[in-house]
């Protein structure tokens, strides 16, 4: 990144694909896409440079992963200039709220939900100071931003507002959900080829494997503290489980732990069968006479051990495919009001939102003997008491009377 991706305005400066981050130094064709690269307007760009709007925060962040909603469910082109039944903080007939709003700064270090570990510790409301370096809901809505003796409230603590208020993501754009590598490389009459989806994506390409894209999608919930737990290259995988790259830290035991939503992202990527480790293919050639690029050749061998050789890892030469998931913090596509999530899609026996998330007894979906017993005795304890206060003052009544 430089100055001019976050700062130009005209919408002109383009970085070459292969450019190492430089912009083209004369016309160049990028044979992938077909497109020439033509040099900046350097003057043109640089007496545009303003405060960053969408567009230069969307250049990455909406399309990171090598397009238009691949990585994140919750941001794609579709919040450049989005509606507020989209978000309501940006849609441009709501707040019309710009990127650096809440994504404040601080000599170029950004405020975010994720940047501070754990990010939710001491935070500092944005009612007492509009400069804070962590932004979470609670910064501008306080921790009661339902009307007074709402149950809503009573949420706050262990329940992010994300996790109600962004019923679904990726509700314009698909977004990528799984990316299946094990399959890439086959060919039509000896040739690369692209097959695409009802959204126009692609669904299987010979690069890349088969890819599924998804529309109005229902997050995953998950305890999250706002950190992050990583695998590197150098953990050891257990191949015959399905291998998590990134999972939410946190529990209920966690104070500084709240149900969250999350995009979990499926994948099937390569890995050192004898080491038991993931593996860095070299993918995109170098040269016109590099051949162990994955992409030119097709040979998972020869692009994991020049791969493998380049990061200086071992690489015992035989590979084979495991299934990885990671996940992606959901926090943008903000609904209105009146399309949060209602209360029995979480409080539900069956298929309910939060089906899946453990640690927790959750009236409504979970149920215990002694507690329904109990509950029924209640029941029927009230019920006798109403119909003993009746009769006494029936009888009461009836003996004034007499």
């Amino acid at each position: 990144m430089d100055c001019l991706v976050c700062h130009e305005s005209t919408g002109t400066y383009k970085k070459f694909p292969t450019g190492a981050g430089h912009p083209a130094s004369e016309p160049t064709v990028f044979p992938d896409e077909n497109k020439t690269y033509y040099p900046p307007d350097w003057n043109k760009v640089a007496q545009s440079v303003q405060r960053p709007g969408r567009e230069n925060c969307g250049t990455c962040h909406f399309y990171g992963g090598g397009g238009d909603g691949v990585k994140h469910g919750d941001l794609d082109s579709s919040m450049t200039h989005p509606d507020k039944h989209l978000d309501v903080h940006m849609g441009k007939d709501g707040q019309n709220f710009s990127c650096t709003r809440c994504h404040s700064t601080s000599l170029h270090h950004i405020a975010g939900r994720v940047y501070q570990t754990p990010a939710v510790k001491e935070v500092k409301s944005l009612i007492e100071d509009d400069l804070t370096s962590k932004i979470t809901c609670v910064s501008c809505h306080s921790k009661t931003p339902h009307r007074q003796n709402a149950k809503a409230n009573d949420h706050t603590d262990k329940v992010a507002c994300q996790s109600c208020h962004i019923p679904t993501f990726a509700r314009i754009n698909p977004t990528k959900m799984s990316w299946d590598w094990s399959t890439a490389g086959r060919k039509k009459d000896g040739k690369p080829f692209v097959d695409k989806d009802e959204f126009g994506k692609p669904a299987y390409a010979t690069k890349k494997g088969d890819m599924r894209w998804e529309k109005n999608v229902v997050p995953s919930y998950f305890w999250y503290n706002g950190s992050i737990e990583h695998l590197t290259l150098n953990d050891v995988i257990d191949p015959l489980k399905e291998v998590w790259i990134s999972r939410p830290a946190g529990s209920i035991d966690d104070p500084n732990a709240l149900i969250y939503p999350f995009k979990v992202h499926w994948g099937k990527i390569p890995y050192d069968k004898v080491n038991k480790k993931l593996v860095v293919p070299h993918l995109f050639p170098n040269s016109k006479t590099d051949t162990t690029a994955y992409w030119k050749v097709f040979d998972w061998n020869a692009a994991i051990g020049y791969g493998q050789e380049y990061l200086g890892l071992a690489y015992s030469g035989e590979y084979d495919f495991v299934e990885s998931l990671y996940v992606f913090p959901t926090t943008h596509m903000v609904a209105p009001k009146e399309n949060v999530v209602n209360c029995t899609e979480c409080h539900i026996r069956e298929k309910g939102r939060l089906a899946a998330l453990g640690q927790i007894y959750l009236p409504g979906r979970d149920r215990s003997l002694l507690f329904d017993r109990i509950g029924w005795l209640a029941v029927l304890a009230a019920l006798a008491g109403v119909c003993l206060h009746g009769l006494g003052r029936i009888f009461v009544k009836k003996n004034r009377e007499e």
